[in-house]
C-alpha cells in the first residue's frame, strides 16, 4: 500500500509507489508543504557549545580543564602524592599537550593531587567533557 502526499493547501492526494526517487519534496513533512531554506548553523550540537561558561578546548595544544564536586565511596580515591584522599573534594580534569589528567583537591582547599592511574593520551580535546563525565560517574559515590 502507498503513503499519500500532499504538496499544498489544495492540492489533492496522490498515491506515491515507493518508486519515485528520494529528494526534498520525500525528505520529511512541514506544516504549510514548503520546505525550509537552509541555515548556516555552524556549531550546533558540538558539546563545547553545551557547557556555557567553559573554554571550547582552549588553544590548540593549550590547557583546558572541566571541575566538579564529588564525594568518593568508602575507600576515597587513590592520589600519587598523599595516598587516599576521602570526603568532599573537587575533581579536575585536565587537557594539554595531547594528554589528559585527572587531579583532586579537598574541597576549597589550594593543593591539587594527581589521581593514580588518572592520566592517558587525548589526542582531541573535545573529548574532554565525556572524559570529564565518565570520571565523574567513576567517582562520585556519594551513597557509597
Amino acid at each position: 500500500m502507498g503513503e499519500q502526499a500532499v504538496t499544498g493547501p489544495d492540492a489533492t492526494p496522490t498515491t506515491q509507489t515507493g518508486t519515485e526517487p528520494a529528494g526534498p519534496a520525500s525528505a520529511g513533512m512541514t506544516a504549510d508543504g514548503r520546505q525550509p531554506e537552509p541555515a548556516d548553523v555552524s556549531g550546533a550540537g558540538m558539546a563545547a557549545d553545551a557547557v556555557p561558561g567553559a573554554p571550547a578546548g582552549g588553544a590548540p595544544g593549550g590547557p583546558a580543564e572541566r571541575t566538579t564536586d564529588i564525594t568518593p565511596g568508602p575507600g576515597g580515591v587513590m592520589t600519587d602524592e598523599v595516598g587516599v584522599v576521602t570526603g568532599e573534594l573537587t575533581l579536575r580534569t585536565e587537557h594539554a599537550d595531547g594528554r589528559v589528567t585527572l587531579r583532586v583537591q579537598y574541597k576549597d582547599a589550594d593543593e591539587w593531587y594527581a589521581v593514580t592511574g588518572g592520566s592517558a593520551p587525548l589526542a582531541d580535546p573535545a573529548a574532554l567533557d565525556a572524559v570529564h563525565t565518565i570520571a565523574v560517574g567513576l567517582l562520585d559515590r556519594p551513597e557509597g
